[in-house]
Protein backbone atom coordinates (compact mmCIF):
# COMPACT_ATOMS: atom_id res chain seq x y z
CA UNK A 1 0.00 0.00 0.00
CA UNK A 2 1.36 3.78 -1.10
CA UNK A 3 0.64 7.29 -0.17
CA UNK A 4 2.77 7.66 2.71
CA UNK A 5 1.40 4.80 5.10
CA UNK A 6 4.82 2.49 3.62
CA UNK A 7 4.26 -1.25 2.92
CA UNK A 8 2.41 -3.65 4.81
CA UNK A 9 4.63 -6.98 4.97
CA UNK A 10 3.06 -10.42 4.53
CA UNK A 11 1.15 -12.46 7.06
CA UNK A 12 2.84 -15.00 8.89
CA UNK A 13 2.18 -18.69 7.49
CA UNK A 14 -0.26 -20.68 9.63
CA UNK A 15 0.19 -24.67 10.16
CA UNK A 16 0.30 -26.49 6.69
CA UNK A 17 -3.80 -27.88 6.00
CA UNK A 18 -3.86 -31.29 6.76
CA UNK A 19 -2.71 -31.26 10.84
CA UNK A 20 -4.21 -33.42 13.56
CA UNK A 21 -7.57 -31.25 13.74
CA UNK A 22 -7.44 -28.91 11.04
CA UNK A 23 -8.71 -28.99 7.62
CA UNK A 24 -7.02 -30.49 4.54
CA UNK A 25 -7.78 -27.63 2.12
CA UNK A 26 -8.05 -24.12 3.59
CA UNK A 27 -8.90 -20.45 2.45
CA UNK A 28 -5.40 -19.56 4.67
CA UNK A 29 -1.75 -19.86 3.19
CA UNK A 30 -0.29 -22.73 3.52
CA UNK A 31 4.06 -24.04 3.85
CA UNK A 32 5.59 -27.35 3.36
CA UNK A 33 6.67 -28.06 6.40
CA UNK A 34 6.53 -31.76 7.39
CA UNK A 35 4.03 -32.95 10.56
CA UNK A 36 6.86 -32.98 12.83
CA UNK A 37 7.87 -29.83 12.44
CA UNK A 38 4.50 -28.20 12.49
CA UNK A 39 3.81 -29.29 16.19
CA UNK A 40 6.10 -26.91 17.19
CA UNK A 41 5.44 -24.13 15.04
CA UNK A 42 4.10 -21.17 17.66
CA UNK A 43 0.19 -20.18 16.29
CA UNK A 44 0.07 -16.90 14.34
CA UNK A 45 -2.41 -14.75 16.86
CA UNK A 46 -2.22 -11.26 15.04
CA UNK A 47 -1.55 -9.36 12.16
CA UNK A 48 1.65 -7.46 11.68
CA UNK A 49 1.03 -3.74 11.19
CA UNK A 50 4.77 -2.47 11.42
CA UNK A 51 7.57 -4.18 11.46
CA UNK A 52 10.27 -2.45 10.21
CA UNK A 53 12.69 -5.45 10.82
CA UNK A 54 13.77 -9.19 11.23
CA UNK A 55 12.60 -9.93 14.70
CA UNK A 56 11.22 -6.01 15.37
CA UNK A 57 8.15 -5.82 17.69
CA UNK A 58 5.05 -5.13 16.04
CA UNK A 59 1.65 -4.36 16.98
CA UNK A 60 -1.79 -5.50 16.31
CA UNK A 61 -4.80 -4.60 15.37
CA UNK A 62 -7.05 -7.68 15.57
CA UNK A 63 -6.69 -10.98 17.22
CA UNK A 64 -7.23 -14.14 15.17
CA UNK A 65 -8.98 -16.92 17.19
CA UNK A 66 -7.22 -19.84 16.54
CA UNK A 67 -9.75 -22.73 14.53
CA UNK A 68 -11.44 -25.06 16.71
CA UNK A 69 -13.58 -27.46 14.47
CA UNK A 70 -15.05 -30.39 16.38
CA UNK A 71 -15.02 -33.33 14.77
CA UNK A 72 -18.80 -33.15 14.92
CA UNK A 73 -18.79 -30.76 12.55
CA UNK A 74 -15.91 -32.12 10.67
CA UNK A 75 -18.12 -34.82 9.85
CA UNK A 76 -21.08 -33.37 9.55
CA UNK A 77 -19.80 -31.88 6.85
CA UNK A 78 -17.88 -34.86 5.14
CA UNK A 79 -21.05 -36.75 5.14
CA UNK A 80 -23.25 -33.72 3.70
CA UNK A 81 -19.88 -33.55 0.81
CA UNK A 82 -20.02 -36.76 0.02
CA UNK A 83 -23.64 -37.05 -0.16
CA UNK A 84 -23.37 -34.13 -2.97
CA UNK A 85 -20.64 -36.31 -4.67
CA UNK A 86 -21.89 -39.59 -4.91
CA UNK A 87 -25.64 -37.65 -5.94
CA UNK A 88 -23.40 -35.88 -8.57
CA UNK A 89 -20.81 -38.02 -10.09
CA UNK A 90 -23.73 -41.16 -10.01
CA UNK A 91 -26.58 -39.11 -11.53
CA UNK A 92 -24.67 -38.25 -14.87
CA UNK A 93 -24.55 -42.13 -15.39
CA UNK A 94 -27.82 -42.87 -14.56
CA UNK A 95 -29.34 -39.70 -16.84
CA UNK A 96 -27.61 -40.93 -19.77
CA UNK A 97 -28.68 -44.57 -19.79
CA UNK A 98 -32.71 -43.36 -18.73
CA UNK A 99 -32.24 -40.67 -21.44
CA UNK A 100 -30.04 -43.15 -24.18
CA UNK A 101 -27.12 -41.02 -24.10
CA UNK A 102 -28.39 -37.25 -23.46
CA UNK A 103 -24.98 -36.77 -20.87
CA UNK A 104 -22.36 -38.09 -22.57
CA UNK A 105 -18.82 -39.03 -21.33
CA UNK A 106 -17.77 -35.38 -21.55
CA UNK A 107 -21.24 -35.08 -19.72
CA UNK A 108 -20.02 -37.77 -16.83
CA UNK A 109 -16.89 -36.25 -16.28
CA UNK A 110 -18.64 -32.47 -16.08
CA UNK A 111 -20.58 -33.92 -13.06
CA UNK A 112 -18.15 -35.55 -11.39
CA UNK A 113 -15.44 -32.75 -11.83
CA UNK A 114 -17.59 -30.04 -10.89
CA UNK A 115 -19.14 -31.86 -7.67
CA UNK A 116 -15.34 -32.09 -6.33
CA UNK A 117 -14.85 -27.88 -7.00
CA UNK A 118 -17.53 -26.85 -5.33
CA UNK A 119 -17.60 -29.27 -2.30
CA UNK A 120 -13.98 -28.52 -1.88
CA UNK A 121 -14.62 -24.25 -1.82
CA UNK A 122 -17.71 -24.68 0.46
CA UNK A 123 -16.64 -27.74 2.80
CA UNK A 124 -12.53 -27.80 2.35
CA UNK A 125 -12.32 -24.98 5.41
CA UNK A 126 -14.55 -27.42 7.88
CA UNK A 127 -13.09 -31.18 7.35
CA UNK A 128 -11.19 -30.47 4.72
CA UNK A 129 -13.10 -32.04 2.13
CA UNK A 130 -11.50 -35.37 1.79
CA UNK A 131 -14.73 -37.34 0.20
CA UNK A 132 -12.62 -40.27 -0.44
CA UNK A 133 -11.47 -43.08 2.22
CA UNK A 134 -7.95 -43.41 -0.45
CA UNK A 135 -7.84 -40.06 0.13
CA UNK A 136 -7.96 -40.13 3.96
CA UNK A 137 -5.74 -43.37 4.24
CA UNK A 138 -2.86 -42.07 2.19
CA UNK A 139 -2.77 -38.17 4.02
CA UNK A 140 -2.79 -40.15 7.43
CA UNK A 141 0.21 -42.63 6.27
CA UNK A 142 2.34 -39.22 5.11
CA UNK A 143 1.32 -37.98 8.64
CA UNK A 144 -0.79 -35.12 7.41
CA UNK A 145 -4.10 -36.24 8.81
CA UNK A 146 -4.38 -37.94 12.38
CA UNK A 147 -5.13 -41.89 12.37
CA UNK A 148 -7.26 -41.70 15.10
CA UNK A 149 -9.35 -39.81 13.10
CA UNK A 150 -9.74 -41.76 9.92
CA UNK A 151 -12.02 -44.59 11.15
CA UNK A 152 -14.92 -41.76 11.70
CA UNK A 153 -14.04 -40.35 8.18
CA UNK A 154 -14.31 -43.16 6.83
CA UNK A 155 -17.64 -43.95 7.94
CA UNK A 156 -19.10 -40.70 7.81
CA UNK A 157 -18.17 -41.51 3.65
CA UNK A 158 -19.80 -44.69 3.53
CA UNK A 159 -22.81 -44.05 5.05
CA UNK A 160 -23.34 -40.67 2.59
CA UNK A 161 -22.41 -42.47 -0.22
CA UNK A 162 -25.19 -45.58 0.86
CA UNK A 163 -27.29 -42.70 1.87
CA UNK A 164 -27.04 -40.80 -1.86
CA UNK A 165 -27.33 -44.42 -3.74
CA UNK A 166 -30.84 -45.23 -2.43
CA UNK A 167 -32.34 -41.29 -2.79
CA UNK A 168 -30.95 -42.23 -6.63
CA UNK A 169 -32.64 -45.34 -6.33
CA UNK A 170 -35.70 -44.34 -5.30
CA UNK A 171 -35.91 -41.57 -7.75
CA UNK A 172 -34.51 -43.41 -10.82
CA UNK A 173 -35.41 -46.79 -10.46
CA UNK A 174 -35.21 -49.00 -12.29
CA UNK A 175 -32.13 -47.44 -13.79
CA UNK A 176 -29.58 -47.23 -10.64
CA UNK A 177 -27.20 -49.67 -12.33
CA UNK A 178 -25.93 -47.38 -14.79
CA UNK A 179 -24.49 -45.59 -11.99
CA UNK A 180 -22.59 -48.82 -10.82
CA UNK A 181 -19.16 -48.99 -11.87
CA UNK A 182 -18.31 -52.15 -13.57
CA UNK A 183 -15.52 -52.77 -16.20
CA UNK A 184 -15.24 -53.11 -19.95
CA UNK A 185 -12.31 -54.40 -20.16
CA UNK A 186 -10.78 -57.61 -18.08
CA UNK A 187 -10.43 -57.22 -14.50
CA UNK A 188 -6.65 -56.47 -14.76
CA UNK A 189 -6.59 -53.73 -17.11
CA UNK A 190 -9.39 -51.92 -15.07
CA UNK A 191 -7.25 -52.71 -11.53
CA UNK A 192 -4.14 -50.94 -13.82
CA UNK A 193 -6.90 -48.34 -14.58
CA UNK A 194 -7.91 -47.17 -11.45
CA UNK A 195 -4.68 -47.47 -9.72
CA UNK A 196 -3.01 -44.79 -12.28
CA UNK A 197 -6.11 -42.56 -12.26
CA UNK A 198 -5.55 -42.11 -8.44
CA UNK A 199 -2.19 -41.90 -8.43
CA UNK A 200 -3.06 -38.88 -10.68
CA UNK A 201 -5.70 -37.70 -8.72
CA UNK A 202 -3.78 -38.02 -5.21
CA UNK A 203 -0.35 -36.42 -6.83
CA UNK A 204 -2.26 -33.03 -7.79
CA UNK A 205 -3.73 -32.88 -4.23
CA UNK A 206 -0.76 -33.33 -2.30
CA UNK A 207 0.10 -30.58 -4.20
CA UNK A 208 -2.26 -28.44 -3.63
CA UNK A 209 -3.19 -29.46 -0.52
CA UNK A 210 1.18 -29.67 1.50
CA UNK A 211 3.03 -27.01 -0.77
CA UNK A 212 2.82 -23.57 -1.08
CA UNK A 213 4.71 -23.69 -4.60
CA UNK A 214 2.24 -25.40 -6.34
CA UNK A 215 -0.38 -22.68 -6.03
CA UNK A 216 1.55 -19.49 -4.76
CA UNK A 217 -1.57 -18.12 -3.22
CA UNK A 218 -1.65 -16.06 0.35
CA UNK A 219 -5.08 -16.20 0.82
CA UNK A 220 -7.58 -17.90 -1.19
CA UNK A 221 -5.81 -21.72 -2.02
CA UNK A 222 -9.24 -23.37 -1.89
CA UNK A 223 -10.28 -21.49 -5.21
CA UNK A 224 -6.87 -22.95 -6.97
CA UNK A 225 -7.21 -26.26 -5.28
CA UNK A 226 -10.87 -27.09 -6.02
CA UNK A 227 -10.13 -26.11 -9.70
CA UNK A 228 -7.45 -27.66 -9.88
CA UNK A 229 -8.98 -31.32 -7.77
CA UNK A 230 -11.82 -30.99 -10.51
CA UNK A 231 -9.88 -30.61 -13.43
CA UNK A 232 -8.09 -33.80 -12.24
CA UNK A 233 -11.10 -35.87 -11.91
CA UNK A 234 -12.82 -34.76 -15.17
CA UNK A 235 -9.82 -35.49 -16.88
CA UNK A 236 -9.43 -38.90 -15.55
CA UNK A 237 -13.09 -39.74 -16.09
CA UNK A 238 -12.22 -38.45 -19.54
CA UNK A 239 -10.22 -41.21 -19.98
CA UNK A 240 -10.83 -44.15 -17.88
CA UNK A 241 -14.54 -43.56 -17.64
CA UNK A 242 -15.36 -45.97 -20.73
CA UNK A 243 -13.24 -48.73 -19.52
CA UNK A 244 -13.14 -48.75 -15.77
CA UNK A 245 -15.59 -45.85 -14.88
CA UNK A 246 -13.07 -44.36 -13.40
CA UNK A 247 -13.99 -44.51 -9.78
CA UNK A 248 -10.76 -43.54 -8.10
CA UNK A 249 -13.22 -43.68 -4.89
CA UNK A 250 -14.13 -46.67 -3.40
CA UNK A 251 -17.56 -45.20 -1.83
CA UNK A 252 -18.44 -44.25 -5.64
CA UNK A 253 -18.52 -47.72 -5.86
CA UNK A 254 -18.80 -49.13 -2.57
CA UNK A 255 -22.90 -47.48 -2.38
CA UNK A 256 -24.18 -47.66 -5.73
CA UNK A 257 -23.22 -51.17 -5.66
CA UNK A 258 -25.14 -51.82 -2.81
CA UNK A 259 -28.22 -49.78 -4.00
CA UNK A 260 -28.00 -51.96 -6.93
CA UNK A 261 -27.09 -54.84 -5.58
CA UNK A 262 -24.56 -55.38 -8.20
CA UNK A 263 -20.82 -56.55 -6.88
CA UNK A 264 -19.24 -57.60 -9.59
CA UNK A 265 -15.45 -57.45 -9.15
CA UNK A 266 -16.01 -54.95 -6.60
CA UNK A 267 -12.65 -55.64 -4.59
CA UNK A 268 -10.79 -53.86 -8.14
CA UNK A 269 -12.08 -50.11 -6.94
CA UNK A 270 -11.73 -50.89 -3.54
CA UNK A 271 -8.40 -51.58 -3.26
CA UNK A 272 -7.04 -50.64 -6.24
CA UNK A 273 -7.69 -46.66 -5.75
CA UNK A 274 -6.18 -47.04 -1.86
CA UNK A 275 -2.79 -48.45 -3.92
CA UNK A 276 -3.00 -45.48 -6.22
CA UNK A 277 -3.74 -42.79 -3.79
CA UNK A 278 -0.71 -43.71 -1.35
CA UNK A 279 1.52 -44.12 -4.67
CA UNK A 280 0.44 -41.17 -5.72
CA UNK A 281 1.02 -38.97 -2.49
CA UNK A 282 4.11 -40.67 -1.59
CA UNK A 283 5.58 -39.80 -4.88
CA UNK A 284 4.64 -35.84 -4.91
CA UNK A 285 6.58 -35.66 -1.53
CA UNK A 286 9.43 -37.41 -2.68
CA UNK A 287 9.92 -35.05 -5.52
CA UNK A 288 8.51 -31.53 -3.35
CA UNK A 289 10.77 -28.99 -3.67
CA UNK A 290 12.46 -28.71 -0.31
CA UNK A 291 13.72 -25.38 1.63
CA UNK A 292 16.29 -23.19 -0.75
CA UNK A 293 15.98 -25.65 -3.79
CA UNK A 294 12.97 -24.27 -5.28
CA UNK A 295 11.64 -20.68 -5.71
CA UNK A 296 10.56 -18.82 -2.62
CA UNK A 297 6.57 -18.76 -2.56
CA UNK A 298 5.22 -15.74 -4.31
CA UNK A 299 2.32 -13.29 -3.70
CA UNK A 300 -0.24 -13.95 -6.04
CA UNK A 301 -3.68 -12.70 -5.55
CA UNK A 302 -6.88 -14.13 -5.65
CA UNK A 303 -9.54 -14.64 -8.15
CA UNK A 304 -11.29 -12.39 -6.72
CA UNK A 305 -8.97 -9.45 -6.46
Amino acid sequence: MEGGYGQTPPVSAPATPGTPGGPLFTSLRIDSLSYSDRKSMPRCKCLPVDAPSLGAPHSCFTDFPAPDISLTRKLGAEFVGTFILIFAATAGPIVNEKYSGSESLIGNAACAGLAVMIIILSTGHISGAHLNPSLTIAFAALRHFPWAQVPAYILAQVSASICASFALKGIFHPYMSGGVTVPSVSTGQAFALEFLITFNLLFVVTAVATDTRAVHVNIQVGELAGIAVGATVMLNILVAGPSSGASMNPVRTLGPAVAAGNYTVIWVYLLAPTLGALAGAAVYTLVKLRGVEGEQPREVRSFRR
